[in-house]
C-alpha cells in the first residue's frame, strides 16, 4: 500500500517531481535535445567517448571523467580526444583497419543505382519535411567510440569506428 500512497500523493505534485513533465528551456535549448547517446550526438561529426574514471599521465595532467568527442587525425596516426572542439589529448594509433568489402560493394553499378534511387526518395521526403518545418533527413555513417581498462597490461584501450574505418589506441596507466 505504500507504493500507491507514494505514486498518488508524492509524484502528483509538480514541486517535488524528480523530473518536470515537460522539458524546460534553458538558454534557448530544450532540455533533452543535447543528450549524449552511446554513439554520437545527432549533429556531431565524431563518435562520443565516455570516460568514467580520471586518466592521469604521471606528470600531473588529468583527463577528468566526462563525455568527449573522439577524432582520427587525417594521417590516421593519432586519435584525438576533444571537448567542445578543443583537443584534450592525442593518443598514438597502433592498429587501423579499413573494410575493403564495403568499398568494393560501393563500386558496383547495382549499388550506384540503388543509391540514386534512395537519393531521389530522400529528396522527396525532405521536401515534405521542409513543408511542415522538420529538419532534413541526412545519411550519417555508423560511429562508435569505446574505452576499456586492461588490468593485465595496465593500460586503457581506446576503440574508434566511423564508417568503414576502425582504429585502436592505448594509454599506458602511470
Amino acid at each position: 500500500m505504500l507504493e500507491g500512497w507514494f505514486v498518488n500523493n508524492v509524484l502528483m505534485h509538480k514541486e517535488i517531481r524528480p523530473y518536470p513533465q515537460q522539458p524546460q528551456e534553458t538558454s534557448g535549448v530544450v532540455q533533452g535535445s543535447d543528450a549524449v547517446y552511446r554513439y554520437s550526438l545527432k549533429e556531431s561529426e565524431y563518435p562520443t567517448l565516455i570516460i568514467i574514471d580520471a586518466i592521469s599521465d604521471g606528470r600531473g595532467d588529468i583527463i577528468p571523467p566526462g563525455h568527449y568527442e573522439l577524432a582520427l587525425s587525417d594521417s590516421m596516426d593519432f586519435l584525438i580526444i576533444m571537448q567542445s572542439k578543443q583537443p584534450i589529448a592525442i593518443i598514438p594509433v597502433f592498429k587501423i583497419e579499413e573494410d575493403k568489402t564495403t568499398l568494393d560493394e560501393q563500386r558496383t553499378q547495382k549499388y550506384k543505382r540503388r543509391q540514386k534511387k534512395l537519393a531521389k526518395e530522400r529528396a522527396k521526403t525532405n521536401k515534405k519535411r521542409a513543408k511542415v518545418g522538420m529538419p532534413p533527413d541526412v545519411d550519417t555513417p555508423n560511429m562508435e567510440a569505446a574505452i576499456e581498462y586492461n588490468p593485465k597490461g595496465d593500460y586503457y584501450l581506446i576503440k574508434y569506428e566511423k564508417g568503414t574505418i576502425r582504429a585502436w589506441g592505448a594509454i599506458k596507466r602511470i
